[in-house]
Parts: structure tokens; sequence; C-alpha cells
């Protein structure tokens, strides 16, 4: 199972514990957090789209760590001008681990089980009152 969640504006493919680095979160270290922005969700070959997110799916995950990131460096130059300019950058970003994915069918399917007998009582007057109409019309 794996699902496209979109996190601190990025999007990420995530499966269960796999460990991803994001931009930084403002949570602490240890904490358990969610993320309701599912964009698809993969259960085993049942694809779900979302529009532009999956209804009652989310993502937990628990973050690992705050750190930064490689510096990256930056350099402009404009040959025979004289022009030289250097810049770095070490991005601030959050290791996060992910926990577990929950589908949004789970709690649905037990109430759809549920209703099910009911529909099934209430359907058979009916069936029995076509079955008596049909016999009024052959006789």
């Amino acid at each position: 199972m794996y699902a496209i969640v979109e996190i601190a504006g990025q999007q990420f493919k995530v499966s269960k514990d796999l460990k991803v680095y994001v931009h930084r979160l403002a949570d602490k270290e240890g904490d358990a957090i969610s993320f309701a922005k599912v964009l698809l969700l993969d259960d085993n070959g049942t694809i779900t789209l979302g529009a532009p997110a999956v209804e009652g799916a989310s993502v937990e995950a628990k973050v690992l760590q705050h750190l930064k990131g490689d510096k990256v460096i930056i350099f402009k130059k404009k040959r025979r001008k004289g022009y030289k300019k250097r810049n770095g950058h070490r991005q601030y970003l959050t290791q996060i681990q992910i926990s577990g994915i929950t589908a949004p069918g789970a709690k649905k399917a037990a109430a759809k089980k549920e209703a099910a007998p009911a529909t099934e009582e209430a359907e058979a007057p009916k069936k029995k009152a076509v079955k008596a109409k049909k016999e009024e019309t052959q006789e």
C-alpha cells in the first residue's frame, strides 16, 4: 500500500516505515503527526484518486529529527565585466518516518454491512408486490 501525499507544499510517494526528508515542520522531535491531504491512494492494485484530495484518507508519521541539508553554492559571474557573486544556502529539513496509511473505506464498510440487511428487508415486500402484479396480469 502506498499513497501520494502533500507535505509542506511538496508531494511525496510514501509507504509504511519509509523515512522521508521534508521541509522544516513546526512539530517537536518524537511527535506523532497526521497529513490529511492524500492525493492518491493505492491499496494492493485498487487506486483511489482524489479531487483534489481523497476524502477520509490520512497518513500518520513520527518526527525523527530536525537538521540542515547539504550546502548549495550559488555563483554568478558576468564575463569581462568584473562581476562575481558567491552565495550559499543550507535548507532546514525534518526527517519523518511514516507509521501508517489510513484508507477512507475502513470505517464506512462496517456501516454498509449493517445497513445492507435492513435494505433487503425493505425490498422484500416490494418484490412480493411486483410478483403479485405479474400474476394478476397473466390471469
